[in-house]
């Protein structure tokens, strides 16, 4: 999955180096501060540890970029010393970003961690985009506050009080999910990759992508010319209702599905895999892709 330009052993050297220069100057460690550090892989699941951890924690997010590819994430001696340094990790796993599982382990450190797809209970080989998944997101705020309280006990009530608050933010979301998709109950839609497989679950809605196209798409391939052609016909013949596009991975196959959804005049509806420039709470961020499917499938 992700492509280490450099040997693990030697970042995590340098980085711990660094940390030794560092001495006690202040430098974002949580002795320094008196927060719980946590590490999350993307600014995603950073931001479910916020909504959790609130003033007592101190979160740095590898991934905090509206464009970063967990995929082809560059090697950083930061983030390794971030990770040596850190109380708490938090990540997505399944195999989407094996490039933080990978560092964290090299650290040899002790390290406190919350795989949020082993969390979710899903099977392996199942979509691993589970930040899309409402209930796996609740399941790792709870998961959170429990690790935090294990962390610093002194604030224990008030994690499960921030937990027990996101969660109820979070079920008012799977209402919304639930009420845009009434309006068109299991209407048909494409997707140029799976990256919000649960959300369009959520809201009842059908996937129609042909399997080869998602495979491959997942696989970083080219998918096969044929399942480009019958996924491109169902948008010209608007057999769907939306296309929904990953704004993060886009090529020329995927270009040419948004122009082809613009030609017929089919709704093109943008995800994305990590929170959007000026966006830092997932509720916020998953409320406005909700309310573009629902415009979308207004127009339907």
């Amino acid at each position: 999955m992700s492509r280490l330009s450099l040997t693990v052993p030697v970042l995590v050297g340098a980085a711990l180096l660094t940390l030794a220069g560092c001495g006690d100057d202040g430098g974002g460690s949580a002795a320094a501060d008196g927060k719980v550090a946590v590490v999350a892989s993307t600014n995603v699941w950073g931001s479910v540890v916020r909504a959790v951890g609130g003033d007592e924690v101190s979160v740095e997010s590898l991934i905090d970029d509206a464009a970063g590819d967990p995929h082809a994430h560059p090697d950083k001696p930061e983030d390794a010393a971030a990770l040596a340094d850190a109380d708490l990790a938090v990540y997505n796993g399944g195999g989407y970003d094996e490039f933080f599982t990978k560092l964290a382990d090299s650290t040899g450190a002790d390290l406190r961690r919350i795989d949020a797809f082993a969390v979710s209970g899903l099977p392996d080989g199942e979509n691993e985009h589970v930040w899309y998944d409402l209930p796996t997101v609740r399941k790792v705020a709870d998961e959170t506050a429990a690790q935090l309280a294990a962390i610093d006990p002194a604030h224990k009530d008030v994690f499960a009080a921030n937990a027990d608050r996101f969660g109820a933010r979070l079920d008012d979301l799977a209402a919304k999910a639930e009420q845009v998709g009434r309006s068109k109950p299991g209407a048909k839609v494409v997707a140029t990759e799976p990256v919000a497989h649960y959300l369009l679950e959520a809201a009842g809605l059908t996937d129609a992508t042909p399997a080869e196209f998602s495979e491959a798409v997942e696989e970083e391939t080219d998918p096969p010319v044929a399942a480009v052609v019958r996924t491109t016909d169902l948008i010209t013949d608007k057999q769907v209702v939306a296309l929904v596009n990953n704004a993060q991975t886009e090529t020329a196959i995927t270009d040419s599905l948004t122009d082809a959804a613009k030609t017929a005049g089919v709704p093109v509806v943008t995800v994305t895999e990590t929170l959007p420039e000026g966006v830092t709470d997932y509720v916020e961020w998953m409320t406005k892709q909700l309310d573009a499917l629902a415009a979308a499938l207004s127009k339907a």
